[in-house]
């Protein structure tokens, strides 16, 4: 007769139930870093030509170059100044062209919103924060004027527009931004 002993088992179950609860209590409690980027359209393909001539007022030529400094007409500016400078140079109104606009009809400026173009440019080494925070500003730029025109000209906030009239307030102020080099 053979002296058998017993071997004490593990129950094992319980193991798959503590482990299955813990991987729910980490999936429900890690918080996932959310993405950020710019929110932007690209533009419709088009067999127009794109070398179209702009008079030289007509942009505003924003450079960041290597070592994260912003110029604006090779003059360096702070990122806060940023927003301002944009806002005075579309809203310029230098052909008198446009009846909505409150530019102070400078010759160095946009003669109207729909010919201010905004030219953004960067050097190899520029950082990504900095590019966006630039988008950023020019961004805000934008929306304050088409806020301050759909309160003045619509008497509406822009939250409470409709398709019809968003369109009235972009087409009066255009978001025509270049990143290619220009000449």
């Amino acid at each position: 007769m053979r002296h058998s002993k017993l071997i004490p088992e593990v129950n094992a179950g319980s193991m798959a139930d503590i482990a299955f609860l813990l991987l729910i209590f980490f999936l429900v409690t890690a918080t996932i870093p959310k993405d950020h980027g710019i929110n932007r359209m690209l533009p419709k393909y088009s067999e127009i030509p794109t070398n179209i001539p702009i008079n030289e007022r007509n942009i505003l030529r924003i450079m960041i170059n290597n070592n994260n400094e912003i110029m604006l007409d090779n003059e360096v500016i702070a990122l806060k100044d940023l927003k301002e400078a944009t806002k005075k140079f579309i809203d310029n109104n230098g052909d008198e062209s446009c009846n909505y606009c409150n530019g102070a009809k400078s010759e160095n400026a946009s003669d109207n919103p729909k010919k201010a173009v905004v030219s953004l440019q960067t050097g190899k080494q520029t950082s990504y924060e900095h590019f966006i925070a630039v988008q950023d500003e020019l961004t805000k730029a934008y929306y304050e004027l088409r806020q301050t025109y759909s309160q003045n000209i619509l008497k509406k906030d822009v939250a409470d527009l409709s398709k019809t009239d968003m369109k009235k307030v972009k087409d009066a102020y255009p978001f025509i931004l270049s990143e290619a080099i220009t000449k």
